[in-house]
């Protein structure tokens, strides 16, 4: 069974011929990414050729996309909007809420147990409103929607930073807060800014230990976090054609981590022959009826430098594994250098954990190839000295890696198979440690390394390599260790050089996921209970949210602006360095309380590094003098009716799409958040929650924010584009300066703010 294979149908009828339309109106040659984002322009009577970088333009995605945590508060917004049905195929994904402790056979029970309210709550909202539901244990949202949803030329939103994911079967897929995913849901225009496009040329071909996840991590050591913000990495090269679709979606995946809108290959060979070993030819032959426009156009190729923005060269020849860490994914280290930069940085030098998994490397392919290593330390008869845990990334990948011997691979050497989900990649680990704040290091084939991410100790050094060296490395339990020219001892005291690490792109035997021979693919997941498709027959299904529960509440709108400035706010606090929405908005146990504002509001910027004192979610509360934690802070200012204002530094809401970082101080007073540059997601869930989403117009201004300043936000009467803001700051002494901050709202944006939320708008505007 192909999902949403009408709407499949009817897109690739008419794909070619609305880009040759678009062709004509730019009057120019189009790369793929061009071609995508043109082919869905909402309404096409508005196609022109819209400026990259400033234009901001009305799309129409194909599918929305949403994984557990973030759900929540998207369907709860969803409800809201007073709708019967979804407006184009969604679905929902239950990876996020499993808890990685002892083994899947006993955390995923548990998992369905604990959360049985939240997941009864996804489930019938997504029956109710013809959603397809993923059930715990079906997979890591991003390998579903790669073997199930995923096309070529197509374009999703999902409530994930990781979405992009998509992009290596040749997608526009795109994270976004529920907000605007509900845009999507209630057949409403999904604004973006026009991305600039970044060309990446690949030559050479991948060798030895080198893997898809090292591309992208030597990219990220080169453009870093913010390089791609606002920009579509767009693919091409003759490198392209040995690498896997899997592989691709590595790459696309941790594109998130380079601040990038999406990234994107074109179709070819490899993804023709993924849609047919996933259950797709119907597709595979659809997309080869369209291929001409499913890559950019020869003159592209030609002449890249002008038709990108920006060209990056990569050599796939000389690409060696990389560590990147610890604590931002764009220190990026050849494995080779480590023997000297580790020491050199005070680093941790053995390695304690390995994980495998994640939405970023758990394919078949992944697994095969860790598992390749397994096998030699077990045959070679080499002692392990660290865990190895690991993360299936579907249950037809688990299933069928247990079925061709991969898992029993990994379990002779003791490792640990957690259940099919996210877990400890996005803090759901019950790590078993002597100390939880001890320095340490781990290495993980993840795609994100922040203080306290994977398991809350401030101090663990969390390095991101390929799952080949993840494997490795947990076995060397060195982090310096090369494979490639180091040897291991057996447990007679022989040196060992590890081979090359080799595994199938596809099993030998085809995809399986149950040892049912009468169901394959989706129709088993069904049988098993762990898919249920939309149906019309669910209509009346009713959506039951206790009003004594601590995990899910009603939103309640939130009030529209009175009208007048901002006046006297004070500081709640000046964030110094790295503020990722990790920072702002607490994962791990705070996971469970995804569905339930005023509950998870308590965790608000309890990460933040506070610019006056150094410590974390210890804040001066102005009304009494006292130090407390943030919330508590927000909440005393709240219940005076006193309103506050957040200040950061660069890329402020690095990382998650999670929106609830912006719902949070939205929820608890905060007005404006003024930093010296935004994260694209969160700059945008910010708008659309009705608040301020200022920017320093001389970065050096925020050196002068004094923590027991009251700030005044003025001109608010006469906001529009590109016309500046004042800021007021009345130090303790008396003394008072000013200076301006700039802004990025449109007109629509300025419309969502005056009535409280982009939802306010819609509602008022009749939407």
């Amino acid at each position: 069974m192909i999902l949403d294979i009408d709407m499949l149908r009817s897109f690739y009828a008419s794909y070619s011929e609305t880009v040759k339309a678009a062709k004509n109106v730019m009057k120019r040659p189009m790369t793929y990414a061009e071609k995508v984002l043109y082919a869905h322009i909402y309404d096409f009577e508005d196609l022109k050729p819209f400026k990259r970088g400033e234009s901001y333009v009305n799309f129409r995605p194909n599918r929305v996309a949403m994984q557990d945590a973030t759900a929540q508060m998207a369907l709860l917004q969803f409800m809201n909007a007073g709708k019967d049905k979804v407006a184009v195929p969604a679905s929902v994904h239950c990876d996020h809420l499993i808890r990685a402790d002892v083994g899947a056979d006993k955390d995923l029970p548990l998992a369905c147990q604990t959360n049985k309210e939240v997941y009864d709550f996804l489930k019938s909202v997504s029956q109710k409103y013809h959603i397809g539901f993923w059930a715990p244990g079906a997979g890591i949202i991003h390998q579903v929607i790669l073997e199930n949803y995923a096309f070529p030329g197509g374009m999703m939103v999902g409530t994930d930073s990781h979405t992009p994911n998509a992009g290596g079967l040749g997608m526009v897929a795109v994270g976004v807060g529920g907000a605007d995913a509900v845009d999507v849901l209630t057949g409403q225009p999904w604004e973006l800014k026009m991305p600039r496009l970044i060309g990446v040329h690949l030559t050479g071909h991948l060798s030895g230990w080198a893997s898809p996840k090292d591309v992208i991590l030597k990219i990220l050591g080169i453009l870093t976090v913010k390089g791609g913000t606002n920009a579509i990495l767009e693919y091409y090269g003759d490198g392209l054609k040995d690498l896997s679709t899997t592989g691709k979606a590595s790459i696309c995946n941790m594109g998130a981590e380079l601040g990038a809108t999406c990234s994107l290959f074109p179709f070819d060979e490899n993804a023709d022959e993924y849609l047919r070993k996933t259950g797709r030819e119907e597709i595979a032959i659809l997309a080869q009826q369209n291929a001409a426009e499913l890559r950019a156009d020869d003159e592209v190729y030609e002449h890249p430098e002008l038709f990108y923005d920006q060209i990056v060269e990569i050599d796939l020849s000389k690409i060696e594994p990389h560590l990147n860490g610890p604590f931002t994914p764009d220190a990026a280290t050849p494995i080779s250098h480590m023997k000297a930069k580790g020491p050199a940085n005070d680093y941790p030098m053995t390695v304690e954990v390995g994980l495998i998994g994640s939405c970023t490397n758990s394919s078949y392919q992944d697994l095969a190839r860790a598992a390749s290593i397994a096998r030699q330390a077990y045959e070679k008869n080499i002692p392990v000295k660290g865990q190895l845990i690991i993360n299936p990334g579907s249950e037809q990948i688990r299933y069928t890696a247990e079925r061709d011997g991969i898992l029993d691979d990994f379990k002779r050497i003791g490792a640990l198979i957690m259940t099919n989900a996210c877990g400890p990649c996005i803090g759901q680990w019950k790590r078993h440690t002597d100390d939880n704040n001890r320095k340490n290091a781990i290495v993980t084939s993840f795609n994100r390394n922040f203080r306290r991410r994977a398991d809350q100790n401030p101090n663990t050094y969390a390095f991101i390599g390929g799952p080949e060296m993840t494997t490795a490395l947990a076995i060397a339990g060195r982090l310096d260790f090369n494979p490639a020219t180091d040897t291991l001892l057996d447990r007679d005291g022989n040196p060992v050089l590890l081979d090359e690490p080799q595994g199938f792109a596809f099993p030998p035997k085809g995809f399986e996921c149950a040892s049912d021979e009468n169901v394959k693919g989706v129709e088993a997941l069904e049988k098993y209970s762990l898919f249920i498709a939309p149906s019309e027959g669910h209509k009346d299904i009713d959506v039951v949210i206790s009003p004594d529960s601590n995990r899910l509440q009603r939103l309640v709108p939130f009030e529209p602006w009175d009208g007048n400035d901002f006046e006297n706010m004070p500081v709640l606090i000046k964030t110094k360095g790295k503020c990722t929405t990790d920072h702002i908005s607490m994962a791990g146990p705070w996971l469970k309380f995804r569905g339930h504002l005023q509950n998870i509001s308590d965790n608000l910027l309890m990460g933040a590094v506070n610019a006056f004192n150094g410590e974390n979610n210890k804040v001066k509360n102005q009304l009494n003098g006292n130090y407390e934690e943030v919330s508590s802070s927000a909440k005393a200012y709240k219940a005076q009716h006193v309103s506050s204002i957040v200040v950061a530094e660069d890329n402020y809401g690095e990382g998650s799409s999670r929106e609830h970082a912006a719902m949070e101080p939205r929820f608890l007073n905060v007005k404006v958040v003024l930093a010296k540059s935004f994260a694209r997601i969160h700059e945008t869930n910010l708008k659309k929650q009705g608040m301020l989403a200022l920017t320093f117009v001389n970065k050096n201004d925020y050196d002068k924010v004094q923590e027991d300043d009251r700030v005044s936000v003025t001109g608010l009467n006469n906001i529009a584009p590109g016309r500046n803001i004042q800021i007021t700051l009345k130090h303790k002494d008396g003394s008072v300066e000013q200076f301006d901050a700039a802004h990025t709202y449109n007109d629509t944006q300025i419309e969502w703010f005056k009535a409280g939320s982009a939802l306010n708008y819609a509602k008022m505007k009749g939407i």
